[in-house]
């Protein structure tokens, strides 16, 4: 167990002093919003990059790993919409809010540089499987889902959903992340290496991805807090951190998944909120509390969560 929290107990550290460095006023907030920048454009894309082009698959499908993980995100995502509608008496678009802030994990910030830690370099392949089709996934659902919503509640017209699938395809296109695994796989299917030392500098920019995204990370944080909503927020926290995971090992199992990869998902699953939850809550105008609520949360209480499912996939 010991050993467990010298490795999880770090992510978290480096998180806590990035939110220190801006409450005590020793860098502006805006140097943060900076640094993520550079982690999404530059620093993970090149790591993408580089995992798929020097991955091993093993002949392994993509398909069972996209089962598994999002059949979990299916079942956490509607006990928190039935929780926050029924139990909470909130209306749809709430409901769906509580549904992405409980399901949409924050895999590039927090999710690569645990995996990366814990289970290695090679636990980076299914996680960048993933991230392939996580962001597109989850934003597609959550907009469709949000604008039935408001059409229910407010009589807005609703956009046709070859509508909403065409704007967030346009949109990934021009994502870093997408570009980043586009060209790694272009890289991998053609057989190709990269020069000396064009690698080295990869490799160099590559490993500042992780801690850089938790530092930019953590200097984000004073930007949400807890504004109410501490009961729902409670609820969704506790879906995010403990039902999420528990249903993404449950269906790993089921569908065979290789014991590296079923650690690498639950581990994936069980890490904070995404910064997604307050977009899409932006986006719309509604349920900024209960996202906000909810990251902050989920983000106070990782480290006890993560060390929890660390130390049972070691086990």
């Amino acid at each position: 167990m010991s050993a467990i929290i010298f490795d999880v107990l770090p992510i978290f550290i480096m998180i806590l002093i990035g939110w220190l460095t801006v409450k005590l006023r020793l860098m502006k907030a805006e140097i943060g919003d900076a640094l993520s920048e550079f982690v999404f454009k530059i620093a993970v894309p090149l790591l993408l990059f580089r995992t798929i082009a020097k991955a091993d698959f093993h002949g392994a499908s993509p398909f069972r790993l996209w089962i598994a993980y999002f059949s979990g995100v299916a079942v956490t995502w509607v006990a928190a919409h039935i929780a926050a509608t029924r139990f909470f008496g909130r209306d749809d678009r709430i409901g769906v809010l509580a549904g992405v802030s409980s399901a949409f994990a924050n895999t590039i910030f927090i999710g690569l540089p645990l995996v990366q830690r814990t289970v290695g370099d090679k636990g980076l392949v299914p996680l960048s499987i993933l991230i392939a089709v996580h962001l597109p996934v989850m934003m597609i659902i959550g907009t469709i889902m949000m604008e039935r919503a408001e059409h229910k509640i407010a009589g807005k017209k609703e956009r046709s959903i070859a509508k909403v699938v065409r704007q967030i395809a346009q949109n990934l296109v021009k994502n870093p992340l997408v570009i980043g695994l586009a060209g790694g796989a272009a890289m991998h299917l053609l057989g190709l290496t990269m020069p000396g030392p064009v690698g080295a500098i990869v490799d160099q920019i590559a490993g500042v991805a992780g801690p850089v995204a938790l530092i930019s990370l953590g200097m984000a944080l004073e930007k949400y807090g807890i504004s109410g909503n501490a009961g729902i927020a409670s609820v969704t926290s506790a879906f995010k951190l403990l039902l999420l995971p528990a249903c993404v090992w449950a269906a790993s199992n089921l569908v065979g998944l290789a014991s590296d990869w079923t650690a690498a998902l639950v581990l994936i699953s069980s890490v904070p909120t995404g910064v997604n939850a307050w977009l899409i809550a932006n986006r719309f105008g509604v349920g900024h509390s209960l996202a906000a609520s909810t990251i902050t949360l989920t983000t106070a209480l990782g480290a006890i969560s993560v060390s929890f499912w660390a130390f049972l996939l070691g086990g």
